[in-house]
């Protein structure tokens, strides 16, 4: 399928423009990257805590963060996620402490966490069980016999599956129960034990959807981990364009990927975006999609020149690039639709992912036509030069005499 036919853009004409784009772009992210240190790890590299709490009506995150800080040591960020990143009606917060709970398991972080925002946001408990963030065993714990004294004759299998059916009702609602007379419509709920569960539990302001835990040193093993796979990735593809076409395609590839590579890790640090191990999934990805878009348009050129394609090196690239731009559009089109899907609707823990994605793939498939290829343009036109003034040397040299001596004639004389 072709969606351009015979075109003659003058790609290789307005390479500058994209260029200085470029530039601008690579000297901006490489700035905030000085100026912040380098770039902004996610705590699958530095170590720490990443909490999702989703709210009923969420405080702002600052309250957040104050709340916080009373009882959990070191830096402590909170995200505030957008109801069209999430799920229904849901008002998360995505809280991420620093290394200063390494070394803590998950449960006792989340109990440090659970326990400070309830004394912010769920002042007036009673000493009642908080149904929000309660599990399914301290549920039963909670009812079991408060049911048997209210006259609910229950076996114990009844109330394991009462309260599963509780947790489950809980869980598709976005993890939150708004009111506790919303139980009424959950099976085997009958107004006794409502009752029952209305005297010892209540609905708190928030409920913890996922925890997680890292320990600094194994960030610190990942972080070095996925920076050697990224420069092995580059180092393999070097030497399989070099092996497959000449040395300078491989350089010019290389260099079109790093600058992709360059550019989306400077945009992260610009709009002060977390890199993480899907971040870092993301940038292998776009190693080998950008990558391939460039050979796609290297063996075209290598094809126009064994055809021996008339005009100039540059007319050929040229023609090579319109060639395949059908193939760029449809395939980096398609591509692109699928990951801005992933960057307006997958949420917010794809958001680094996509975002990546995003970015590489516009920045890749331009690099490919204005990066790549006006390199091989100006090596070829380097080379050129030197092998004419490397003839024009040969050419000014004194040329040997076949005969250095030769015979005279003699000269007649008139009689």
């Amino acid at each position: 399928m072709e969606i351009f036919k015979h075109t003659n853009f003058d790609f290789l004409g307005k390479k500058w423009p994209f260029i200085i784009l470029s530039l601008l772009l690579t000297a901006a992210g490489i700035g905030s990257l000085f100026v912040k240190g380098g770039p902004k790890y996610g705590i699958d590299f530095t170590g720490g805590a990443l909490m999702d709490v989703n709210f009923i009506k969420r405080p702002p995150a600052e309250a957040i963060r104050a709340a916080l800080h009373k009882t959990i040591p070191g830096e402590i960020e909170v995200q505030e996620v957008n109801n069209a990143q999430s799920a229904g009606n849901s008002q998360e917060a995505l809280i991420t402490t620093g290394v200063g709970v390494a070394g803590q398991n998950i449960q006792t972080v989340r109990g440090d966490i659970v326990s400070a925002l309830n004394a912010a946001f769920n002042p007036n408990a009673g000493g009642k069980l908080d149904i929000n963030t309660a599990s399914q065993s301290d549920l039963i714990d909670r009812v079991r016999d408060q049911l048997a004294q209210a006259g609910a004759s229950l076996s114990d299998d009844q109330v394991q599956a009462l309260t599963k059916r509780i947790v489950d009702y809980r869980t598709a609602h976005s993890g939150l129960i708004h009111n506790l007379d919303e139980l009424a419509s959950v099976q085997g709920v009958t107004p006794q034990i409502l009752n029952v569960i209305k005297q010892q539990c209540f609905a708190g302001a928030f409920t913890i959807r996922s925890a997680e835990v890292v320990g600094p040193k194994i960030g610190a093993d990942l972080r070095q981990q996925a920076i050697n796979v990224v420069l092995i990735a580059l180092a393999a593809m070097l030497v399989y364009i070099a092996f497959r076409f000449e040395w300078i395609y491989g350089v010019a590839a290389v260099i079109a990927v790093f600058h992709d590579t360059i550019i989306t890790i400077g945009l992260f640090s610009l709009f002060n975006k977390p890199i993480d191990l899907t971040v870092i999934a993301a940038l292998l990805t776009l190693v080998g999609y950008s990558m391939n878009d460039t050979i796609v348009t290297f063996d075209r050129i290598r094809e126009n020149l064994r055809l021996q394609t008339r005009g100039s090196f540059e007319h050929i690239v040229n023609l090579s690039i319109n060639q395949t731009l059908s193939r760029t559009v449809l395939t980096s089109g398609l591509t692109f639709l699928t990951a801005i899907s992933l960057f307006l609707f997958g949420g917010q823990v794809l958001n680094g992912f996509s975002f990546a994605l995003v970015v590489g793939i516009i920045v890749g498939t331009y690099s490919s036509i204005f990066i790549a290829s006006p390199i091989l343009v100006f090596w070829h036109n380097l080379s050129e030069s030197r092998r004419r003034r490397s003839r024009a040397v040969v050419d000014t040299r004194p040329r040997p005499v076949a005969n250095a001596v030769k015979a005279v004639k003699p000269v007649k004389t008139a009689k």
